[in-house]
């Protein structure tokens, strides 16, 4: 009989969730990504440093989870161990294997140059009298830098983290925040 995920709440053993998901109960693997991803997610995140490396590590995590349930043995761990070693293994292997680095040669790395050259090109040409060039020049040079490569070259969060050497979420954070100070400064 499958159950819904609201009934299955009701069930909060990681063990017994494993064991209903062993009998394909879809459900039962609903409820435990809903209580075990975020947990799953901070630690694939603190080993591989990548928000969108941690995500594939914790989606394979459970695709695993799908087709080995069964496999689970609470008599060796519990659960939440069993899952946690799963994701460790699986971010370190990541990490091992290099797969999902990216390396660039140096026609693209040129071309990055040139692209952050734009960007810079841009603020420079703007006239000293427009209010966005004083604004964008009471922001610190990362958060200028990250704006600037955000809006006027068209870099992705990942590109401009990337490019400035940073944590996405680093990257996040400045432009994010520069867009709120040229905002405030703006009005």
């Amino acid at each position: 009989m499958e159950h819904t995920v609201s009934d299955i709440r009701q069930t909060i053993s990681p063990e017994t969730l494993l064991a209903r998901i062993a009998k394909a109960e879809r459900a039962a693997l609903a409820a435990l990504f809903e209580s075990e991803a975020g947990r799953l997610l901070a630690i694939a995140r603190r080993i591989v440093r990548r928000n969108d490396l941690a995500e594939e590590v914790v989606q394979e995590t459970f695709v695993a989870v799908w087709q080995r349930a069964g496999q689970f043995d609470p008599a060796r761990g519990s659960a939440r161990g069993w899952l946690t070693t799963m994701v460790r293994n699986r971010a370190l292997n990541l990490l091992r294997d290099g797969g999902r680095l990216e390396f660039h040669d140096a026609t693209t790395l040129e071309a990055l140059s040139g692209r952050e050259q734009d960007a810079v090109s841009a603020f420079q040409t703007l006239s000293d009298s427009e209010g966005l060039k004083q604004c964008l020049g009471q922001l610190d040079e990362p958060k200028r830098r990250a704006v600037l490569l955000t809006y006027v070259v068209g870099m992705s969060n990942g590109e401009v983290a990337e490019r400035l050497a940073v944590p996405l979420g680093t990257a996040k954070s400045w432009i994010r925040r520069g867009i709120a100070a040229l905002q405030e400064c703006l009005r």
